[in-house]
């Protein structure tokens, strides 16, 4: 079943991915840009015709142009979210988008009559503030906002989830809403314009840290992400479904292996030496970035994603070929200098 759903942030690397595979599938999208002129530059990266491809300008902080661009749609995919390269100053840059962000694309869905909403919504929202060690979560956990942890991007993609469902349980009427929860999402790249979420692979093959810290996170492909949203569009019996989106947990010192093994001379700048905890401690005195993960140390947090597989029949491809994607586009698109 192919119609018409309204995918916000065109320019994001996942919304990017899952346009090029409602396309491919038939369905006619409107997308979301805060600028139309992106459209110029985007559009022979997303495929599509202009009856098939069409671009809408909204900003996730102004009531502007969100009814025109759920007119007519039968689908949302609310994806549109930030995720900044920098900790930001005050927590409140990244929760108030987020969640009224949400809430106005869910508003202008529910004004346009459509039925079921996808979420973007992140591991984040699930696996922090739980302790340290070892975890293995599943979709009925829940971030503690409250905890040291629990830092400012963390806190924004939990309380726009939260806000998101209780706005339609209180105003969704007979709207189906459905949230992915993806973890680290690397994968091929289709521009030098390359997401945050790729920032670990450039650093270990640029060699810009000068060893690999006690951090690990769950890898998943963008391709499998697109794939998770796309299936919870047309999948029956969604309503307040909740999936987790991811692959096998990762140390730093796997990926690194990983990156060795298969790009041999090319990653000639990957560090092998582990860094002890003490010393990123104290790189996190004056790195406000490291500063704000620091409760990642040690911590293992892996993911149940057996509710995704089963009433899904979603997949993942290996995370060997993900991380390796992503890093020859990174040396293919002049990313990184090797």
């Amino acid at each position: 079943m192919a119609g018409t759903v309204l995918v916000t942030g065109g320019s994001g690397y996942i919304a990017g991915e899952t346009i090029r595979q409602l396309l491919a599938a038939g369905w006619t999208v409107h997308t979301t840009v805060r600028n139309l002129a992106r459209e110029a530059e985007l559009r022979p990266l997303l495929g599509g015709t202009p009856e098939t491809l069409k671009f809408f300008a909204a900003d996730l902080m102004a009531d502007a142009g969100w009814a025109e661009a759920a007119a007519g749609c039968t689908h949302l995919c609310h994806m549109a979210s930030p995720l900044p390269a920098s900790a930001p100053k005050n927590h409140d840059e990244l929760i108030v988008p987020a969640r009224d962000g949400a809430l106005r694309a869910l508003r202008a869905a529910k004004g346009a009559g459509i039925r079921r909403v996808v979420l973007t919504s992140s591991m984040a929202a699930v696996a922090y503030g739980h302790g340290r060690g070892q975890h293995r979560f599943t979709e009925a956990d829940w971030t503690n906002v409250d905890s040291p942890d629990a830092y400012a991007y963390v806190k924004s993609k939990t309380i726009a989830e939260r806000a998101a469902r209780d706005w339609v349980a209180a105003e969704g009427g007979e709207m189906e809403f459905v949230s992915v929860n993806p973890v680290l999402v690397l994968g091929p790249l289709h521009s030098a314009d390359f997401s945050t979420s790729l920032e670990a692979i450039k650093k270990l093959l640029e060699g810009s840290i000068p060893g690999l810290p006690n951090f690990g996170f769950g890898v998943v492909d963008v391709r499998d992400v697109a794939d998770m949203h796309v299936r919870c569009l047309t999948a029956p019996d969604m309503a307040g479904e909740r999936f987790l989106c991811s692959g096998r947990f990762l140390w730093m010192k796997d990926i690194a292996a990983i990156l060795k093994a298969g790009l041999g001379d090319q990653a000639r700048k990957v560090p092998t030496r582990r860094l002890p905890d003490w010393l990123v401690r104290i790189a996190a005195l004056f790195d406000p970035l490291i500063r704000q993960v620091l409760g990642e140390l040690g911590n293992e947090r892996d993911a149940d994603t057996s509710h995704a597989r089963q009433k899904l029949g979603w997949t993942t491809r290996p995370e060997e070929q993900t991380i390796l994607d992503t890093a020859r586009d990174m040396i293919r698109l002049g990313i990184v200098k090797v």
